[in-house]
C-alpha cells in the first residue's frame, strides 16, 4: 500500500468543520507542521489559547479522521497556541510555586540520562525535598516505564492537568499521552507548544525542585527549553569514554551560552564490578567525567557504576533508589542529590533569566 500523502491528509481534514469559526480546519489555515513517517502522522492545529478547551473535541475528530485514512496506523494532533494565556495558569497550575527547576541533560543519547534523572528526583525526595519530574524528552519519553506509571493524566477543569504520581513524586510525560510504541514525529513548533503546556498547564503544586529530563543533544528543543524556562541549574550526564565526554562538553557550553548555571557533571556507567569476584572493569573507561569537570571549572557530582541491578530495577519500573535504598548504588545517587542541593544553595548560584516564549 502506498504511503499516505500530505494532500490526502489535508483533503480529509477539510471535512472537519469548526462551526464557531464558520469553516473547516484547512480553509481556516489551522493545520500546520504535517509530518509523515511511514504510517505515522503528526500535525499541529493552530488556535487562540482561549479556545483550547472548546477545540479539544475538534482535535480528537481530526486525529480520528486522519487515522481512518488507508495506510495510516497512527495519528497525533496537538493544539498549538501562539500566545500564552494568563487565565490558563490560574488554579495552581504552572511553575510559579517551584523553588528551583533543574535540567538533567546530555550531549548525546545512550548515556543513561533518564535513569539518572529518575533516581536523582527520588533521591532528592528521600532527602526531604518536595521533588517532581518532568519528562521533556518528547521523542523518546522514558519516565513512565522508569517510574512504573501508566494511565492518562486527568483535567478536572478542562484547563489544567493533574500529573500522575508514584513513589512520592509527581511526573508529567508525553509518554502518558501517546502509546508507548507510537513514534512522536512532530516538528519544532509542536514540540515547543507541548513543552510549554506540560510546564504551564500542569498542577505541580509547591515544589522545592522540579527535575527536568531533557532531550539528548543540543538542538532546537534543548535550546528552546533552556531559554524559555527559568532554570536554576543543569546537571550534565556522561559516560567516561572520550566520545561521550566530547558531546557532554558541547551540552555544558550550550547552557553557559544561555546563562544557565551548570551544577556539575555525573559520570554514569563508571565502573563495572563483577558480582562474583568483585573485580573492577572500566568498560567505558573511568574518571573521564571527573577530569572534564576539573578542566571545565564545574563540580564533579559523583559516579554511578555500571551494574545489572540498576538496569533491572529501571526496566522493572522501580528504580534502585526505591527498591534498594541502602545499596551502594542508591547511596551514590544520594550523594549526587546532596551535592545538587548544595549547588542550588550556594551564594554564587543564580537563576537563569526568565525568557518567555510567546
Amino acid at each position: 500500500m502506498a504511503p499516505v500523502t500530505e494532500a490526502e491528509i489535508r483533503a480529509a481534514l477539510a471535512t472537519v468543520s469548526v462551526p464557531a469559526r464558520g469553516g473547516n480546519v484547512v480553509d481556516l489555515g489551522m493545520i500546520s507542521g504535517i509530518a509523515i513517517d511511514g504510517g505515522n502522522v503528526g500535525f499541529a492545529i493552530e488556535i487562540d489559547p482561549r479556545e483550547r478547551t472548546a477545540l479539544e473535541a475538534t482535535r480528537r475528530v481530526c486525529e480520528d479522521t486522519v487515522r481512518a485514512l488507508p495506510g495510516v496506523t497512527s495519528a497525533t494532533a496537538v493544539l498549538t497556541a501562539e500566545t500564552a494565556a494568563p487565565a490558563a495558569r490560574a488554579g495552581g497550575a504552572g511553575t510559579g510555586d517551584v523553588a528551583a527547576i533543574v535540567a538533567v541533560a546530555s550531549g548525546k543519547g545512550g548515556v543513561g540520562k533518564s535513569t539518572v534523572a529518575a533516581n536523582l528526583a527520588l533521591a532528592l525526595a528521600a532527602l526531604g525535598q518536595r521533588a517532581a519530574l518532568l519528562d521533556a524528552d518528547i521523542y523518546g519519553p522514558s519516565q513512565p516505564r522508569l517510574l512504573g506509571i501508566s494511565g492518562k493524566p486527568s483535567s478536572p477543569d478542562g484547563k489544567t492537568i493533574v500529573p500522575l504520581e508514584n513513589y512520592g513524586i509527581r511526573c508529567m510525560s508525553m509518554g502518558f499521552l501517546v502509546d508507548e510504541e507510537t513514534p512522536t514525529i512532530w516538528r519544532g513548533p509542536m514540540v515547543q507548544s507541548a513543552l510549554r503546556q506540560m510546564l504551564d498547564d500542569v498542577r505541580w503544586g509547591p515544589l522545592d525542585v522540579l527535575v527536568v529530563d531533557m532531550p539528548p543533544g543540543t538542538g532546537d528543543a534543548q535550546l528552546t527549553m533552556a531559554q524559555s524556562v527559568p532554570l536554576a541549574g543543569a546537571v550534565i550526564v556522561s559516560t567516561p569514554q572520550d566520545l561521550a565526554l566530547l558531546d557532554a562538553r558541547k551540552g555544558l557550553n550550550m547552557f553557559r551560552k544561555v546563562d544557565v548555571p551548570v551544577l556539575g557533571i555525573v559520570e554514569n556507567m563508571s565502573m563495572f564490578v563483577c558480582p562474583k569476584c568483585g573485580e573492577e572493569t572500566p568498560v567505558f573507561g573511568h574518571g573521564g567525567a571527573r577530569e572534564t569537570a576539573a578542566r571545565m571549572g564545574v563540580d564533579f557530582l559523583g559516579e554511578v557504576p555500571l551494574d545489572p541491578a540498576i538496569r533491572e530495577t529501571s526496566d522493572g519500573g522501580c528504580p534502585i533508589v526505591v527498591q534498594a535504598p541502602g545499596s551502594p548504588h542508591a547511596r551514590a545517587f544520594a550523594t549526587i542529590a546532596s551535592r545538587v542541593i548544595d549547588g542550588l544553595q550556594r551564594d554564587d548560584a543564580k537563576p537563569a533569566p526568565r525568557i518567555v516564549v510567546r
